[in-house]
């Protein structure tokens, strides 16, 4: 006799998160993988010489303050190790703050489309996932979502860069904006793509957490570190805050490799910086060419940019299919390419001169 074991309520209405597709092989083409907004390059030596120093004690456990790497992090920001919450990646970090500051019921709010992973982080700790609408050149409409806040919101997570659509948070209208929200709601900066970032007017999130209590600030090793596969992110928040988050963290989630990589990419930031600025410069090499080609591609201040080709979507995903490349598709709504190296860059250009064939002429 087989019994069935029964579900929690309501688990079939969460949407597992979706990883970025790979590429399919095409005969003659080398493939492209531009859909994960991966940094495209190996990891340095120096980090990788570290990673492997570490490798022959992974039979003991890590620190679980990661005592090592949280003195190089308050370093790098002027803060203390008492202000920093570690976890596997910068997106375990933001479940660590629903499940520390929300009880079943409570709303956690963002923009959509915004980092996909938000509606499915607090419907997974039993809060109600609180979407705003995007204005229409695909940012934060902050004042909606000031009006937007009810007596049951407790989060907001505002994405800086946006992922997917790249746009940037200025400083002014953050300030603005927390000037109007509820000092007892925790406005969640979420940074993963802060080194990208070259928007002179941009929030920076350690500023405004200096400034207000109710901010906390996520960041990633998995983008312009490039350890993604390593899994480490931190909060940057009050003692308090910080403190409750290490109670709902996973024990021993860091992993030593991780702390150790981390500690590594933090003292080689200025080989890393050249690795940025290289990316950067493709990023403008890469939106000019779409421009030119007459697609509609929003200014991005990430490693990636966003294709508004809302009902003609699926039509240009498929030329980049047909090409050896996956990009990150959104049914209806638009295409994020992820920056990659300049032989891929080179066949999104060439692709992009076929796609505007697609689509009506954009101004």
């Amino acid at each position: 006799m087989t019994i069935t074991i029964g579900q929690r309520a309501g688990l079939d209405t969460i949407p597992p998160y979706r990883q970025g597709a790979a590429p399919k092989a095409v005969d003659g083409l080398a493939p492209f993988k531009l859909s994960s907004n991966e940094n495209p390059y190996p990891p340095l030596p120096s980090v990788v010489t570290a990673v492997a120093r570490a490798a022959s004690g992974i039979h003991l456990y890590p620190s679980m303050s990661a005592d090592a790497l949280a003195a190089a992090v308050a370093d790098r920001w002027g803060i203390t190790a008492g202000n920093i919450a570690f976890g596997a990646g910068s997106v375990e970090v933001a479940s660590q703050i629903i499940h520390a500051v929300t009880n079943p019921g409570d709303q956690v709010m963002f923009a959509w489309r915004s980092f996909e992973a938000y509606p499915i982080l607090a419907t997974v700790a039993g809060a109600e996932p609180q979407p705003v609408p995007l204005t229409p050149d695909g940012g934060h409409d902050l004042k909606a979502m000031a009006a937007a806040v009810t007596a049951r919101t407790r989060v907001i997570f505002l994405c800086n860069p946006n992922n997917p659509t790249g746009a940037v948070l200025t400083a002014a209208a953050v300030e603005h904006f927390l000037g109007t929200v509820p000092p007892d709601v925790l406005v969640v900066i979420d940074e993963a793509y802060l080194h990208f970032n070259d928007h002179p007017e941009t929030a920076v999130g350690v500023e405004l957490f200096r400034k207000h209590s109710n901010v906390v600030v996520l960041h990633t090793f998995s983008k312009a570190y490039g350890l993604a596969g390593l899994r480490l992110g931190y909060a940057i928040g009050t003692p308090e805050l910080v403190a409750g988050l290490r109670k709902v963290a996973i024990p021993f989630a860091v992993t030593a490799l991780a702390q150790e990589a981390g500690l590594a990419s933090l003292q080689a930031e200025r080989e890393l910086q050249d690795r940025i600025d290289v990316l950067i410069n493709e990023r403008q090499r890469v939106h000019s060419g779409l421009l030119e080609a007459g697609l509609p591609v929003r200014p991005s201040g990430a490693n990636f940019l966003w294709l508004d080709t809302g009902v003609h979507t699926e039509d240009l995903a498929g030329l980049f299919e047909e090409n050896a490349v996956s990009v990150r598709v959104f049914p209806g709504e638009g295409i994020r390419i992820s920056v990659g190296t300049a032989e891929a860059n080179d066949r999104v250009l060439a692709i992009a001169s076929q796609a505007a064939r697609l689509l009506p002429r954009h101004h």
